[in-house]
């Protein structure tokens, strides 16, 4: 017989001990974790991979004897010294120990480990979130919370109820007056005094007929029956929870090359990814225009070739739509990232600012807008090329106070940087720019 173990972890010796390492080093882990995620590509932005850390940080705390005091050394080997002797202390600063210098006078020992797809994706994810979740809602299918619920005759062993279980007993026994033992000792006490006295016989007689009744009854009666017996019962009840719904909006126009196209797949399937591991109650619609805009699903979203004008205004007036028919504001936490070239047709930057501001942006919690543009792109030589159309209008709903993100991308690397300064905590992002 062949017995072939498929497990992750066979032995389960060095998975609490690297759960621990990666406790204590939580910090140097996360900002290896993204180190790296700067520097790979969308495909491989679920996979594990090799990560390394400063040699200190993998030091566990240890105690040790502090200066001073009497100690007693055994050394083996010595010729020199005897008990009694003296040694005088090495001065300050001129200890033996140290290891040799990098050759070019630089460098720093590094610990090189393996992360999991799992460990990756958790450490890389931490802490992002998506920004003012506050509108909650009883939700079906949730997960429910459990509350007492009076008590039950059936259920698990563990939730048997001592305390009601002898309360029904001893409600019970007194009920059938089941007799008491020391009632019964008293009987049996009794008539042995008086047993052996023939003056006394009939009365005796009369005890043990009377015991013998007793003891009958105790025994018909139990002193615990299965109709006294109370489990405590729980039921569940929906939990409150915050839901949300995030709107990917992308300009897949004539304007938009490929590599622009490429740029906002990347975002948006690192958006994905994000979400469809973060959160469990987070809904997400898809939404592609070019002149005319229309909800599509994620194949189509990331897949179709459709191309042709450019009026952003539609894709903004298909998302009220669908708002008003499925996500009322007042129950949905509404969030939306839109990716494009910042070309719009001549005209229509008016009516997007003004859908903007009356409509969609009052609805959102929180709106992203990601300009993506070919590598090293400047325009005309000698005339460096300005804000974009839509560029210009957001920017100006966002002097005005409108609550409105936004950020350029221009290569492949720049988006996990972008996407983390998007949806960092709000407590991560301020210590890190203090």
């Amino acid at each position: 017989m062949q017995i072939l173990d498929r497990r992750l972890n066979p032995s389960g010796r060095s998975l609490p001990n690297r759960q621990r390492f990666l406790r204590r080093a939580k910090s140097l882990v996360q900002e290896a974790v993204r180190d790296a995620s700067a520097k790979r590509d969308i495909r491989s932005a679920d996979a594990g991979g090799e990560v390394s850390i400063p040699l200190h940080g993998i030091r566990e705390p240890s105690f040790h004897l502090g200066q001073g005091g009497t100690r007693d050394h055994v050394l083996p080997g010595n010729k020199e010294y005897r008990e009694g002797d003296e040694i005088q202390r090495p001065p300050g600063g001129s200890g033996g120990g140290g290891s040799e210098g990098a050759p070019d006078g630089s460098g720093e020992d590094t610990f090189r480990f393996v992360l999991s797809r799992e460990e990756f994706l958790a450490l890389f994810l931490d802490d992002l979130e998506l920004p003012d979740m506050a509108k909650r809602r009883l939700v079906d299918g949730a997960d429910p919370v459990w509350h007492r619920a009076g008590y039950s005759s059936t259920g698990s062993p563990s939730n048997l109820s001592l305390p009601r279980t002898m309360r029904n007993s001893l409600s019970r026994r007194i009920a059938l007056k089941r007799p008491k033992p020391a009632e019964v000792e008293a009987l049996e006490a009794e008539i042995a005094l008086l047993e052996g006295q023939p003056e006394h016989a009939e009365r005796v007689l009369a005890l043990r007929a009377e015991l013998e009744r007793q003891l009958l009854r105790a025994r018909r009666i139990p002193y615990i029956d299965p109709i006294d017996v109370r489990y405590r019962r729980f039921e569940p009840s929906p939990r409150p929870v915050a839901q949300a719904v995030m709107f990917c909006l992308m300009d897949v126009s004539g304007s938009m090359t490929e590599d622009m196209k490429d740029l906002a797949k990347r975002f948006y399937t690192l958006l994905y990814l994000f979400l469809q591991r973060r959160y469990k109650h987070v809904e997400l619609v898809f939404i592609r225009h070019t002149h005319e805009a229309s909800e599509v699903d994620e194949e189509t979203f990331f897949h179709s070739r459709e191309t042709g004008g450019t009026l952003v205004s539609t894709a903004l007036e298909e998302m009220r739509k669908v708002v008003a028919d499925r996500f009322p504001p007042a129950e949905w936490n509404i969030y939306a990232a839109q990716a494009s070239d910042g070309d719009n047709a001549a005209g229509d930057s008016q009516k997007t600012a003004r859908l903007l501001v009356d409509t969609i942006l009052p609805a959102c919690q929180y709106y992203a807008y990601i300009e993506v543009g070919r590598e090293g792109e400047h325009g005309i030589p000698g005339f460096p090329r300005g804000p974009t159309d839509l560029w210009r209008t957001y920017e100006a709903l966002v002097n005005a106070g409108a609550p409105l993100a936004m950020k350029k991308v221009r290569h492949r690397r720049e988006i996990f940087p972008v996407f983390r300064e998007l949806f960092a905590k709000r407590g991560v992002t301020e210590g890190a720019s203090a």
